[in-house]
């Protein structure tokens, strides 16, 4: 053999061992631990020193069959990392079909190989001729390729792709690894996500039983309505209201924001409708509260940050608290219905408010008849007394007052001091529940236990006096039947009902010094002739005309109206004999 021979065997030997030992390092660096990226960077930067290709990339192939390049190695433009490479194009495509390794010297030029634009579009850019590309295989599956490329017309021996094939299949399986390694990743932080998730889940389920253990044990303790929507609104963090069947307000935790009432109906019934709590926007919901078929109220709950799951859930456990705590309550005012009942005959039939034992038997049940009480009688006008007075016992229990049936009217002394409003609230929540109007008289207040009877006197004889003038249905107190009203009473505040009456016309006088009393009574006497009532007071008729001005602003635009004008003649007459007895009895006697 020559000398040249031997040289150039002993150079094939010399590359043999090289790319021996650059894939004996390359398996060293591949056992490293990689993430995906890093390994596919990595794979490229050998495949580029291994056969000293000027660049290479990978192309990793999705499920169905399209590829992209995910790294590359040795470019000088910004084209090649991202590219699509579609499906039976290039060099790669070929690869992957045939499992085996493709090249070709001069690419542009090759006619055999499907050529792709965007494909094209970057070996131009980059000044690429000899590419070489090897499929990149797991088992039967296609991982994608790996492609090594130069930029002069260059022939691939069998030796160089070899080698770059058993680079590949090196790749291969420390891609799988690396993707099982990041698959278990995933899992490992999903199933801790999944861990925290159920973690809190459970933390916020504990919370929630705890909150109804509490509620149903303030219900159990005799703890009233306000306390246990107390206890509600704390938990939910949220400002609670609870409403009986009509919508009107039983107790609320704090200031709720404006509300369209119109939107809050419809969400009420859709509520009571689908028997589960129903979302507004603003963070504001609706609870029915319901014993079987039977509506007792619904919650509005307020809530400062939206409701999980739980928190809905919960606000429904509280929905049947209340529910439970009304049954409750009705089932303790039936249960002391008897006593009440003979309370309220003793108060009424021998009112002896310096009896202690009275006295004692009111503390006993909660009811302290030396603040003020007002009594209302109402009358159902469709009948249904039985259902009338089971509400009764219940609103009085409610109320913290005291309820009877006397002549088929009910009878009920509630603590406060406005009895026109008590009468109204009677009213508006009975008859939505019996269906037909409610007739409602009411007097008040009584200043201890010796005034009921008074009072209910007072009270019944305005509901008969709205009987009699056509007022089936309405409400009335002395104060709002006027002068009749003054008549009806007892006491007969004269100076109530002028004050109420003409009032703001005497106060204007005492303080401006003006006559205007005076032309409202010379204006009265003239038959509402501002001409004639000019003559009586000796001024020019402009000064009355002017005068009538100041009293319409005084006393409203209907004060000419015949009802009204009679109520405020009857006023003048009173306050004039009332002025002419206390001039009398002020005036020193003669000598």
């Amino acid at each position: 053999m020559s000398d040249n021979g031997c040289a150039a065997d002993a150079a094939l030997d010399r590359h043999r061992e090289g790319t021996l030992a650059a894939l004996v390092d390359t398996v060293h660096d591949l056992t490293s631990p990689y993430d995906l990226d890093g390994l596919l960077r990595m794979i490229t930067r050998r495949a580029r020193r291994l056969l000293g290709f000027d660049m290479a990339w990978v192309a990793e192939a999705r499920p169905d069959g399209t590829a992209y390049v995910r790294t590359s190695e040795g470019e000088t433009r910004a084209l090649n990392v991202g590219l699509e490479l579609g499906t039976g194009r290039g060099l790669g495509s070929l690869a992957q079909e045939r499992r085996a390794p493709v090249w070709t010297a001069d690419y542009l030029t090759d006619e055999g190989i499907p050529h792709g634009v965007g494909i094209d579009t970057v070996v131009r850019a980059e000044g690429l001729r000899a590419i070489v590309a090897v499929p990149l295989r797991h088992g039967d599956s296609s991982l994608g390729a790996l492609y090594g490329a130069e930029r002069s017309v260059r022939k691939f021996t069998s030796e160089e792709i070899a080698a770059l094939l058993s680079l590949a299949d090196l790749a291969s399986i420390a891609i799988e690894k690396a993707r099982l390694l990041e698959q278990t990743r995933d899992e490992v932080i999903e199933l801790e996500r999944f861990g925290s998730r159920t973690h809190t889940a459970l933390t916020r389920v504990r919370y929630l039983w705890e909150c109804h253990a509490r509620l149903a044990g303030l219900v159990l303790d005799g703890a009233g309505l306000a306390t246990v929507a107390r206890a509600t609104a704390d938990a939910l963090d949220g400002v609670l209201q609870v409403r009986d069947p009509g919508g009107r307000p039983l107790t609320v935790t704090g200031e709720l924001p404006d509300l369209d009432e119109e939107s809050v109906s419809k969400a009420g019934l859709q509520a009571l409708a689908d028997r589960r709590p129903v979302g507004l926007p603003g963070e504001l919901w609706l609870a029915p509260v319901l014993a079987g078929a039977e509506v007792l109220g619904v919650l509005l709950l307020s809530a400062s940050a939206p409701l999980t799951d739980e928190d809905v859930r919960l606000l429904q456990l509280a929905a049947q608290s209340v529910a439970s705590l009304m049954l409750i309550q009705r089932g303790t005012a039936a249960a002391e219905g008897p006593v009440h009942d003979e309370l309220l005959t003793d108060l009424l039939e021998r009112p002896h408010s310096t009896d202690l034992h009275l006295l004692e038997r009111t503390r006993r049940l909660g009811i302290d008849l030396d603040r003020p009480h007002v009594v209302v009688v109402a009358r159902p006008e469709g009948g249904e007394l039985g259902k009338a007075v089971a509400w009764a016992s219940s609103y009085a229990y409610r109320m913290g007052g005291l309820k009877g049936v006397r002549r088929g009217r009910i009878v009920l002394v509630l603590p406060g001091d406005d009895a026109s409003a008590a009468a109204r609230a009677v009213s508006a929540d009975l008859s939505p529940l019996l269906g037909h109007a409610v007739s409602a008289g009411a007097a008040g207040p009584a200043a201890g236990a010796g005034q009921v009877a008074r009072v209910y006197a007072e009270a019944v004889r305005c509901l008969d006096a709205l009987t009699a003038l056509g007022g089936a249905g309405g409400t009335a107190s002395p104060r709002e039947l006027g002068f009749l009203g003054l008549l009806l009473s007892a006491d007969h505040d004269v100076e109530g009902y002028i004050a109420s009456t003409i009032g703001p016309v005497l106060e204007y006088d005492a303080e401006r010094l003006t006559e205007l009393t005076a032309t409202l009574s010379a204006y009265f006497a003239s038959g509402g002739s501002p001409t004639h009532a000019a003559e009586a007071l000796h001024v020019h008729p402009n000064t009355v005309w002017r005068r009538l001005e100041r009293i319409a602003e005084l006393l409203g635009p209907d004060w000419q109206k015949p009802s009204r004008a009679l109520e405020l003649q009857m006023s003048l007459r009173l306050h004039k004999a009332r002025t002419s007895l206390h001039s009398r009895r002020t005036t020193p006697a003669d000598d």
